[in-house]
């Protein structure tokens, strides 16, 4: 269906293929994995025309309709959402335009002369709506919609007073109404709720057109994808299975790559030290001659190329008493809407909190309560003794300074600490060589993720609270933040939509419902085997 034959492509003077191939057939599911900047987003782009690559060829059969999700939105504004995502579907999205207009006018007394030509403008283009399935297509539309968490009003309101996480969704949604034969989404699951996240997997489980994608979700990609086609140091390599799978695979060919390497070069010395020895002796010279045309006829194996992961391991945090943070009898509200009332909670040492609850549940707020970034209505917070907090939200991205480099950041904020010793906490967080010397105001959202992340962990806090704290970060970096704080000392409180990060680090479950908050000893995963839900928005 699409082919990549013999693909060569430099950016700049980075190769990002070579003489590479693979191959998205009918009704495959493939995950696209490689480290930051291997070229997964020039690959899709290859795909849609929008790059060529510098040798070899990208080919697609005919008439294969293709939809390409990408984190680059543009401008929405003027239409409801509705109308943006049944806008992919084609003509009908005009029709159902002038349909909106026409009852508009049929509605203003200003156009009550005009009435009869609207009222006959308005069956004819009823008809041709009907026609073209606009009906069955507008429920459609609010089916997808739904799934990815919008209510009624949020539908049919103008998409240019959403937020950027919202216009993705709904640029999201406009690739799934569409169905086309292939869909390339690259990072479909960034912005989403625990909810429309197992929502849309679900809806890609049933989708049969082919499928390629990136995710920084491991547990997303798991039960989507049946290969994988890894990206790395200009090679395609696909293997057949999950993400697991092509983790495992990768490990064992690692370690045969690096026994091969190993017994070969134990192989060369041997001979190197036969040579060496008897180079002088004209009696063994036949022999020596014969073993330097051997060794220069050996293909040499090349040592397995490994990634580079660096570990981060915490100082430990000083103790903290055992109350850590105590909510009595606390109410809040945002205007008419009611966040919580009469509201207790004690948080104690070591406890491992992961907040539940659907969007407007609360679960910010809790975070800011706690953190002292927000105040309760009445009710009282308290924090308790030698309690040493280090808070994670979003908005911390946000105040970083500009004009700043990343070096320049840390050492500001560490004045106190020699420079190897920031540089290897600036690599652990994926800052190696240059990448110290960027400005803020230059990196991307994971980078400035990273950074905020490293200046919190450097003199690590008892108390961590965590808001979305992986929700730009690569599958490494993700993974490395998870092992680091698998082994950390201290408390969380945290909100994530990773549920392999709410797996391996909770052992109690806060879930805020409508109907009630309710506490869970035990994790993440108890809390699936008692609930029967992955969610709270699941109940039903």
């Amino acid at each position: 269906m699409i082919r990549f034959e013999n693909i060569s492509k430099q950016n700049s003077h980075r190769i990002l293929f070579l003489d590479s191939s693979a191959a998205l057939n009918r009704g495959e599911k493939i995950g696209l994995v490689g480290p930051n900047g291997a070229g997964k987003t020039t690959l899709f782009r290859m795909i849609t025309g929008e790059e060529a690559p510098d040798a070899g060829q990208v080919s697609i059969e005919k008439q294969v309709s293709i939809g390409y999700f990408n984190q680059d939105v543009g401008e929405m504004s003027g239409r409801s959402a509705v109308a943006e995502v049944m806008d992919g579907a084609g003509p009908v999205s005009a029709v159902a335009e002038e349909l909106a207009a026409l009852e508009a006018a049929m509605a203003d007394p200003d156009r009550a002369d005009e009435m009869d030509t609207i009222i006959e403008r308005y069956g004819e283009v009823q008809a041709r709506f009907e026609e073209l399935g606009g009906y069955e297509l507008e429920g459609r539309a609010r089916e997808v919609l739904a799934g990815l968490s919008f209510s009624q009003e949020m539908m049919d309101g103008d998409v240019g007073t959403l937020s950027g996480g919202w216009k993705m969704r709904v640029a999201l949604a406009r690739i799934l109404l569409m169905r086309p034969d292939a869909m390339l989404l690259d990072e479909p699951s960034n912005h989403l709720d625990l909810e429309s996240l197992i929502w849309l997997e679900g809806f890609l489980k049933g989708y049969d057109g082919a499928l390629l994608m990136t995710s920084h979700d491991r547990e997303f990609m798991n039960r989507i994808v049946t290969k994988i086609i890894e990206i790395d140091g200009g090679t395609l390599t696909s293997y057949s299975g999950d993400y697991e799978f092509y983790e495992r695979q990768r490990a064992l060919n690692e370690k045969q790559q690096q026994a091969q390497f190993e017994r070969q070069q134990a192989m060369l010395a041997k001979e190197i030290k036969f040579i060496e020895r008897f180079k002088a002796r004209a009696s063994h010279a036949a022999q020596v001659q014969s073993r330097v045309k051997k060794l220069d006829k050996i293909e040499r194996f090349e040592p397995p190329r490994r990634r580079q992961l660096v570990a981060f391991d915490f100082p430990p945090a000083p103790r903290s008493g055992e109350d850590v943070a105590v909510l009595r009898n606390v109410h809040k509200s945002y205007g008419s809407r009611s966040i919580y009332q009469g509201f207790d909670l004690t948080i104690r040492r070591k406890e491992r909190w992961c907040v539940m609850g659907v969007n407007g549940a609360g679960k910010s707020t809790l975070l800011k309560l706690v953190a002292g970034a927000a105040e309760p209505d009445t009710g009282t917070v308290s924090v308790g003794g030698s309690v040493r907090m280090g808070y994670f939200s979003q908005h911390a991205m946000e105040v970083l300074d500009g004009e700043s480099t990343v070096f320049e950041t840390l050492d500001s904020t560490f004045p106190t600490a020699n420079q190897g010793s920031l540089r290897a906490l600036a690599g652990c967080f994926g800052f190696s060589g240059d990448d110290v010397e960027k400005k803020c105001r230059f990196l991307s959202g994971g980078e400035k993720a990273r950074l905020v992340m490293a200046l919190m962990l450097f003199n690590p806090p008892n108390f961590l609270v965590l808001d979305e704290p992986t929700n730009h970060l690569d599958l490494d970096t993700k993974e490395m933040l998870i092992k680091a704080l698998a082994n950390y000392e201290g408390t969380m409180l945290f909100v994530s939509h990773d549920r392999h990060f709410l797996a391996t680090l909770s052992n109690r479950v806060l879930e805020l419902t409508p109907e009630g908050i309710h506490q869970y000893a035990g994790g993440y995963t108890e809390y699936v085997e008692s609930t029967g839900q992955e969610a709270p928005g699941l109940h039903s």
